[in-house]
This record gives C-alpha cells, structure tokens and sequence, in this order.
C-alpha cells in the first residue's frame, strides 16, 4: 500500500505554512495561534506557522483583523455578501453560474496563497463553500457515524440539530481533509464526546422550537471546549509532523497505519 504524508516535513526542512479563514469570532483560529505559541516554547520550536488570516466579511462581523493584529500577522478580506450583491447573484454553488462565481470569489484567497507559499489552509468557522484544495475543517458532529446506506449520517449546517434529534446520546467534533462534497472529504479525527443533555422529554423538545434552539445553542458552545478547540490544532500539528497520510483510496492513515474512522482522542 503506497501512503502520502498530507505534508512531509523531512521533504520540506521547514515548518508547514498555514493560512487561517475566517468569518466571525475566530476562536477556532485563537486556539490554533495559542498551540503555534505553546509549541516555540519546546526545544524544535513549532512544526508549523500561521502566516495570515483571511476573512469573507469586511462589515464588521469577523474578528480576524483584530486577531491578526495581536499576533503580528498578515490580515486579508474580501466580502462575500457585497461581491454576490454586485453581481446579482444568490450565493449558491449549485449551478454551473453560482460555481464560476464561487470560483472567482476564491481566486483572491488562492493568489494569496500562493503568494505567501503556504501549504494547507485551516478553516475556522469560514461560512462559504469553498473550491480550494489543501483545507482541514473542523464539524461539529461525529462524521464516522453512517446511514443505512454507508452516507455519512450528520453533515451540513443542522447536523448538530439532526443529532440530538435523531436522540444521540453524545455528541462529537470531526476534522476533516475537504474535497468537493460536503462534509465527505477524508476523516481526520473525533474528538472525545460530549454528553447530550435535554430539560424535557425528547418529544416534547421538539415540539418547543425556542426550548429546542436553546438546546442546540448551549451544546454548540460546550462543544468548543472538548471537541473543535482541541481537535484543529491537534489536528494541524500532526499534519505538520508528518502523522497524517492518504493511501491511494484516500483513506486517512495515522502513523502508516489505517485509520478510516479517524483519529480518536481516547487512543
């Protein structure tokens, strides 16, 4: 079986270069920059360097000006909503003319990538569909469970919702290597789990849309702290020193051994 590193650090002789977007809080790109920091402490220093921020809002929303400033580093933006207004378009990449519009859009943060010669793009909170290569994004749900029919069960913007709904009993944060799809590239890795706590008997939750909107709100935001915020800079490192690899049927190997379900904290 023939395996490629995600990024070979004795090929490169250098630490990885990432490139953070964004589009809100930034959190996600907070705890990356704090493990980036913890690590130039250690005797080898960081295997890897966030080498800008690039944000899709310049209204305000996003925090990666101000989170770039602190660290000291290149911030970029380019406004979603502003460039999909000024071409009359919805943003939807689900039409031959949406996806050229998304492909447009995108070429701004590809110049800049290429530019500054970074290696994998770590997206933090970024909202749009994106059609670069080289991205780990982090999902709020367990990616490894599956449907009857072998689809990955939680994806998409309610895969929180659909959890707790479909009567999970935890709930999990996955990293993954993107592709084209939808939440369906390579899985990286599972974060340890997150109990699932409700007031009310399940049926009567969701019947009450606010009680149930409250629910998915407080679980989204403890989900941070044991599962995204641990996972994608974990996640990030062990791309930098070489621990990820892909085999020629895109499975995720951890180390050089399988790993198709991910990489999971309790190992």
């Amino acid at each position: 079986m023939r395996i490629t590193p995600i990024f070979d650090p004795q090929e490169s002789r250098r630490p990885m270069r990432v490139a953070a977007l964004m589009s809100g809080s930034g959190t996600n790109i907070i705890r990356l920059l704090e493990r980036e920091k913890e690590l130039e402490n250690e005797p080898n220093g960081s295997p890897f360097r966030i080498i800008f921020i690039f944000s899709d809002r310049s209204d305000g929303v996003s925090a990666g000006e101000r989170i770039a400033l602190e660290a000291g580093i290149p911030y970029f933006s380019y406004d979603i909503r502003r460039f999909y207004s000024l071409k009359g378009l919805k943003r939807s990449h689900l039409t031959p003319e949406g996806l050229a519009a998304r492909k447009e859009f995108d070429s701004v943060a590809s110049r800049l990538i290429k530019a500054f010669d970074v290696d994998i793009i770590a997206l933090g909170g970024y909202m749009s569909y994106l059609t670069l290569g080289r991205c780990v994004n982090v999902h709020p749900a367990d990616l490894s469970i599956l449907t009857s029919d072998g689809k990955r069960k939680y994806v998409g913007d309610h895969a929180m919702a659909d959890a707790i709904a479909n009567g999970e009993a935890s709930l999990r944060a996955s990293t993954i290597w993107t592709d084209a799809g939808v939440d369906t590239g390579p899985l990286l890795m599972v974060s340890n789990p997150l109990k699932v706590e409700v007031p009310m008997p399940l049926p009567d939750l969701l019947k009450d849309k606010l009680a149930f909107r409250k629910v998915i709100d407080e679980h989204q935001r403890r989900l941070k702290t044991v599962g995204d915020w641990k996972i994608l800079p974990l996640t990030v490192e062990m791309i930098a020193r070489g621990r990820f690899s892909l085999d020629e049927n895109n499975i995720v190997c951890v180390d050089g051994r399988p790993a198709p379900k991910g990489y999971r904290l309790e190992e």
